[in-house]
């Protein structure tokens, strides 16, 4: 065992005792937080714009800070890119954090000086409650990889700019670093098909133990190393223990990947967003996951059956109640208020707090009123492949609302499998069964004759990629929506047949 291993296991210990003090009197925390940004506030150009200074409590704050997307908080968004100091946050952000939004085309998100701790020391709180709880941590003595953005930066008014993933590679500790791989020179490779190339051959031959980053492009990764070496990827790297992920449900992807490994490894779920690490994984026996409520975030929700009403009710973290799906809404001390990030998460424990991700409120089918998320075909999907031996690689479902061939609509699940069901139908049986358990509406659809069951259109090989490549996605932090409640995404993908 290396030293790196042997001396996490105190540092561990002492963060799982800081850890019970903030799950235990998570309300006082919360309220800590509020009160902090308040302050913050008052210093600056919106702050000012909404009478902030004279904001004492959450039903006042509400009531002057109406909620806002992207879009709402743009005008003060374009005033950082600018570099106007005091808009958002006190002074100027330390970063820009890049993305590509569903429906905002690029964001530019502000990391500040404040905020900037809640990326980094997050990830680490998980990997300390992973050791603390599991007693694991030789993976700290092989070599690390995380399959990220490139840490090259631009330069915005004197501000940096680059992907989040690439910002947070500038602030792995140094005792990490002599671990981590791909190179810098690599990780800077834009094309993301020859990214991978290289970190393949950095890495075939290195004793690799930790490995990080959105499934379906470590997929792609394992796939490249397999076709390289003609080895597992557990029998090319036997101590690789332990796999990191986010961005995406795990589940439709972990037979395919597990397969490609040749046997189990732990897994820990993270739920990082530019606009905020919002909780993590902090137990091997459930998959639900922390929320981060002593990090910078005060937290607003508003159940998913309300949002697009007129006044929807919204409401602190003291306030919700497991098994309601709700829209998150972020107030941060990097300057977003009101936000909302357009994530839905269902609370399945109120002490300590912890969710799941069910979906985004604007990823979703509902052309019949059927109002069917992300949750539920992630888990009819799972549920059916586990019982024909199904394989996927990638998937989406959209409406087929006026079939060219007659009959009801139906919804249409466009999938590539890695493995082809046992018997394709009984799997499309599987599948419609396992989502008319689920939702009543799409149910009553069904057996009411307004819908008929969903309908599988079986994609090649690479298709996925070849989508994300031709809208220049390919690889980093994009992910392809899981549902949509239009044939964009679907007709696309079929000219490509």
């Amino acid at each position: 065992m290396g030293l790196l291993s042997v001396l996490s296991k105190p540092v561990a210990a002492w963060s799982a005792r800081e850890s019970r003090v903030w799950k235990r009197h998570a309300i006082k925390f919360q309220k800590r937080i509020f009160d902090q940004l308040l302050v913050g506030a008052r210093r600056t150009a919106f702050g000012k714009d909404h009478w902030l200074d004279s904001v004492k409590t959450y039903d006042e704050f509400r009531a002057q800070v109406p909620v806002r997307d992207y879009e709402g908080l743009k005008p003060w968004i374009e005033r950082v890119k600018a570099g106007e100091e005091n808009i958002l946050w006190p002074g100027k952000p330390m970063y820009l954090s890049k993305t590509s939004g569903t429906t905002s085309g690029v964001k530019y998100i502000p990391i500040t000086r404040a905020s900037l701790p809640n990326h980094i020391s997050s990830t680490r709180n998980a990997l300390l409650s992973y050791i603390h709880e599991t007693g694991k941590s030789s993976f700290l003595d092989g070599k690390l990889i995380f399959i990220s953005g490139s840490p090259a930066l631009e330069t915005m008014n004197g501000i940096p700019v680059g992907r989040l993933s690439g910002i947070v590679n500038h602030h792995v500790p140094d005792f990490l670093k002599r671990h981590q791989l791909p190179s810098y020179n690599t990780n800077c490779t834009e094309d993301w098909e020859e990214k991978v190339d290289k970190i393949v051959e950095e890495t075939c031959h290195e004793n690799m133990t930790f490995i990080s980053g959105i499934p379906p492009w470590v997929q792609m990764y394992f796939d490249k190393l397999s076709s390289k070496t003609g080895k597992r990827i557990g029998d090319l790297f036997p101590n690789f223990d332990l796999f990191v992920y986010g961005g995406v449900n795990y589940e439709p992807y972990r037979n395919k990947l597990e397969q490609s490994i040749g046997r189990k490894v732990d897994s820990i779920e993270l739920y990082p967003a530019s606009e905020g690490f919002i909780a993590y994984q902090d137990s091997q026996k459930d998959n639900s996951l922390l929320l981060m409520v002593n990090s910078g975030i005060f937290y607003e929700f508003i159940p998913v059956a309300e949002y697009f009403s007129g006044k929807p009710t919204r409401i602190p973290l003291e306030k919700v109640e497991p098994g309601v799906n709700y829209v998150i809404l972020l107030n941060t001390n990097a300057g977003l208020w009101g936000y909302s990030l357009g994530d839905t998460v269902k609370f399945v424990s109120k002490n300590p707090y912890k969710i799941i991700i069910t979906g985004r409120i604007k990823h979703y089918i509902s052309a019949f009123g059927e109002h069917v998320i992300a949750e539920e075909v992630e888990k009819a999907l799972t549920d059916a492949s586990s019982v024909q031996h199904a394989e996927v690689v990638e998937f989406t479902v959209a409406p087929q609302v006026d079939p060219p061939e007659g009959g009801l609509p139906y919804h249409e699940w466009l999938i590539e499998f890695h493995r082809i069901p046992d018997d394709l139908e009984r799997f499309r049986l599987a599948l419609d069964d396992s989502l008319q358990q689920q939702n009543i509406y799409y149910r009553d659809l069904i057996k009411g004759h307004i819908l008929e069951k969903l309908r599988i259109r079986l994609l090649k090989k690479d298709a996925f990629i070849e989508y994300m490549r031709a809208k220049g996605k390919l690889g980093g932090q994009n992910k392809v929506p899981r549902l949509a409640n239009d044939r964009s995404l679907a007709e696309e993908l079929l000219k490509m047949e």
